[in-house]
């Protein structure tokens, strides 16, 4: 593997570009169906589990990594202390700067000081010259172990001593440093260097002398990086114009002259800025950070053969640090909501991805920081280098937990030995049919894997009956079915899944245990008759999914832990209920959906609640409340319901009787060419004739609860107190005379 001659930090070079450039493939692709899965998914060859490191008691802005394995780390912080160690415990001083070892995480012997006389003093940008001789560091701060410079300084690498002959005057913040054999690019918020006019971007010598470079911006520069052929310097940042030509965030200029090569006005949304720029051999790549409505956070990989765009990533949660290895762009962000790209929906934060250089789509590469300290944003920075074999990516910034672990400022990860095993499978089994047994298995998570390979075991053996592989990410899950046809009427047997990365297996799931039936259970055979593309029946019992017994393998997510195996159930036979707590219960489904033009949706009551509640609905959220909702049923306090889609406003048909009584209750609402209907007990009991459309958006079904803001007769509850059984959705609208006979089929 290539030496790593420096590091990715928030905007700045990385020295000896071709050394960091694209390497070949460490690791295979998963291998097909029915096979092993390779430990990580090409072309992601750094794992996910993260290493024991020394921690800072504050921000972590900038970092440089050496050829011979050094991590510099620079910014807001006066300790650091032992992986592991409580804040204000085992601490040593270390005043905005520490060096590390790359494959130790431990400190070495290198301590600088960096200080000013007022205020707070920080280290913004640490990168190293090409020949790894020379620290340059950037920031706010007048000195270096005492000796007197301004915002910019030189550290003698050997030594670890602060560069007497490199003085030069900056007057203000220093953000962003790329550096070349012979000139240091400096970005930031100053206005003067070496005594002379430079707005917010300069060039001085690697002797300390301003160069006539010139590309004055209008506003705060914060990253700047070198090309690979050392002839044009990306810039980024919040500016609108360099050298009063129209061109906002980002643009490309002569190395030289600083004169404009590409201009990008319009290209970035004006409410957005550029945070990190970084390079390979034949691109570079933009962090960005958007605040208010209708923003741009994500990234932008661009040609360098002609600074045109190759892919953007929309996804929201503004992105502040890149790097590139072997072929993937990882980042450091607070990505909230990708689902502009067709990936994860709005939730909580996610703070490091990885996406291949050529396609934005989001690899299977998932550690993950909180927010910490200071804006709160997380990671900050990023840098990479090789040590005794192994290949080594740093992560500092605002965090003060890294995969659910106490660990502040700093992180790192490794090309290997990969030691997370995936989630234990949750599984379920259905006889719904006769003679068979149908097991379903919702697929696992790995953080650094998306392919997967899952052995069934039966009966207690040794050797499992079944192997096969499923694609999972955390967010979506498809559940998987093998069928058991090896079994007689009245037997019963038991089932155990694992799931592997191909080195690390998960431990058995608990078993499951099913009695084959001679005859199919008639409510289910109607129901799958119909054509329901999603069928929840809640009998998992201690899962935290919601099996679907249907054709379309569209499982449920369980939120909060409903209460399980509730019964007698609403259908005669061996299925049992669930029960939700009216407060934060719910299931949602794993499938997105759009284009409902025509549905209807099923399922069972049972409640005697006062406060009402969204029973089933759609929604565009999963793991908050929804911010678009409809093709809903919802109780009001009073126990009557609402059926609601939206088209423009709201539609509702609302019956005139209770059904908060106590006993269970099949409802079933449906919208097509005929308009709305709402049916109770296998009667219709409230319609429109003229509500035949709903709002167009993509979302998911949601079991117990959701928003219900702004819809008629709001109740006090967003969530439903009472149980739930037998749900069901249908891509067209049932017909009255289908409607009753499934509830006719209520008991067997």
């Amino acid at each position: 593997m290539m030496k790593a001659t420096t590091a990715r930090r928030r905007g700045r070079t990385r020295a000896a570009a071709a050394a960091l450039g694209l390497l070949a493939g460490a690791l295979s692709a998963a291998a097909a169906a029915g096979s092993p899965a390779s430990a990580l998914t090409a072309p992601v060859s750094i794992t996910a589990d993260d290493l024991s490191t020394w921690q800072t008691n504050g921000i972590v802005w900038s970092m440089a990594a050496s050829a011979d394995g050094v991590v510099y780390a620079g910014g807001t912080f006066s300790t650091v202390r032992p992986p592991g160690a409580a804040a204000g415990t085992s601490e040593q001083p270390a005043v905005n700067f520490a060096a590390f070892d790359a494959a130790t995480g431990a400190p070495t012997g290198c301590s600088l000081s960096f200080t000013v006389s007022s205020g707070t003093a920080t280290v913004r940008s640490l990168v190293l010259s090409p020949d790894g001789r020379t620290l340059y560091a950037g920031g706010r701060f007048g000195a270096v172990n005492g000796e007197g410079v301004s915002n910019i300084a030189a550290i003698d690498t050997a030594t670890c001593t602060p560069r007497q002959d490199f003085k030069v005057a900056v007057s203000a913040t220093v953000r962003a440093l790329a550096v070349t054999p012979d000139t240091v690019y400096l970005a930031g918020d100053f206005t003067q260097v070496g005594g002379q006019p430079r707005s917010h971007f300069a060039a001085v010598t690697t002797g300390a002398s301003l160069l006539p470079f010139t590309a004055d911006a209008d506003e705060v520069a914060r990253a700047v990086e070198v090309t690979p052929d050392r002839r044009h310097v990306l810039l980024g940042g919040d500016f609108f114009r360099i050298n009063g030509t129209n061109t906002h965030a980002l643009a490309v200029v002569d190395a030289t002259t600083g004169q404009l090569t590409k201009s990008y006005p319009g290209f970035i949304e004006n409410n957005s800025t550029v945070q990190d720029i970084t390079t390979d051999a034949g691109g570079f790549y933009t962090g960005n950070e958007g605040t208010g409505g209708g923003v741009f956070d994500g990234r932008i990989a661009l040609n360098l053969s002609n600074f045109e765009q190759r892919w953007r990533d929309t996804c929201l949660g503004a992105t502040q640090a890149l790097l590139v290895h072997n072929g993937v762009l990882y980042s450091g962000s607070h990505a909230h909501d990708c689902s502009s790209m067709n990936e994860f929906p709005d939730q909580p934060r996610k703070h490091l991805l990885a996406q291949s250089v050529d396609d934005p789509k989001l690899l299977p590469w998932f550690p993950d920081t909180n927010d910490g300290i200071g804006e709160p944003v997380g990671p900050r920075v990023m840098a990479q280098t090789d040590k005794g074999g192994r290949h080594y990516l740093w992560v500092g910034g605002e965090f003060t937990t890294v995969n659910s672990k106490g660990q502040q400022g700093l992180t790192r990860f490794a090309d290997g030995p990969d030691t997370g095993a995936p989630w234990v499978p949750n599984v379920s089994v259905s006889t719904v049919a006769a003679n068979k047994v149908e097991v379903n298995w919702q697929t696992s998570f790995d953080t650094d894997d998306g392919t997967l390979t899952y052995r069934i075991y039966k009966d207690g053996a040794s050797t499992p009956v079944h192997t096969t592989t499923g694609y999972s990410v955390f967010w979506d899950r498809p559940q998987l079915r093998w069928t058991d046809t090896d079994v007689a009427a009245g037997e019963t047997h038991t089932y155990r899944i694992t799931a592997s990365d191909g080195i690390n297996t998960s431990a058995k799931s608990p078993a499951v245990t099913a009695t084959v039936t001679a005859k199919a259970e008639s409510y289910p055979a109607a129901v799958l008759a119909d054509g329901a593309n999603l069928y929840w029946r809640y009998d998992e019992g201690t899962s935290t999914f919601a099996a679907d017994t249907g054709t379309g393998l569209d499982n449920g997510f369980l939120r909060n832990t409903p209460s399980y195996r509730q019964t007698p159930a609403a259908v005669s036979g061996p299925s049992t209920a669930i029960g939700f707590n009216g407060s934060t219960q719910y299931a949602y489904s794993n499938r997105s959906r759009s284009q409902l033009t025509q549905f209807s949706v099923e399922t069972w009551i049972k409640t005697t609640t006062t406060k009402g509640g969204k029973i089933i609905g759609f929604g565009n959220k999963t793991m908050e409340l929804s911010g678009k909702d409809d093709k809903h049923v919802y109780m009001l306090n009073n126990g009557r319901l609402t059926f609601g889609t939206s088209n423009g406003g709201t539609q509702t048909v609302t019956t005139t009787g209770a059904y908060n009584n106590g006993a269970w209750h099949h409802v079933v609402a449906t919208q097509g060419p005929n308009g709305m209907a709402l049916y109770v007990d296998g009667q219709l009991r409230a319609s429109n004739t003229r509500y035949t459309k709903n709002e167009s958006y993509t979302g998911h079904w949601r079991v117990g609860g959701d928003n219900l803001s702004g819809w008629p007769s709001r109740p006090t509850s967003n969530f439903f107190a009472g149980q739930i059984d037998e749900t069901a959705v249908y891509p067209t609208a049932l017909s009255a005379s289908r409607i009753s006979a499934h509830y006719a089929l209520r008991n067997g």
